[in-house]
């Protein structure tokens, strides 16, 4: 399954500094816009293994909750 997302960035001095705005904690950077967006996918995935290596804990609980904005 495709997901899309928007990324968001700027420059800081050479380096392109960028985040996936629906995602928050998911940073990355790179020299060209190319490598910008190589890096914040490799950054998202690294993101949803480590989601799933907790998911495998046999002592996590979840609770939904409702919040208001």
């Amino acid at each position: 399954m495709k997901r899309f997302f928007t990324l968001e960035y700027w420059q800081d001095d050479s380096w392109f500094v960028g985040k996936l705005k629906e995602i928050p904690g998911v940073f990355s950077q790179g020299k060209t816009i190319e490598e910008l967006k190589e890096n914040i996918i490799d950054a998202y995935r690294m993101m949803l293994q480590e989601s799933d290596v907790q998911d495998e804990h046999p002592d996590v609980k979840y609770i939904e909750l409702g919040v208001e904005v």
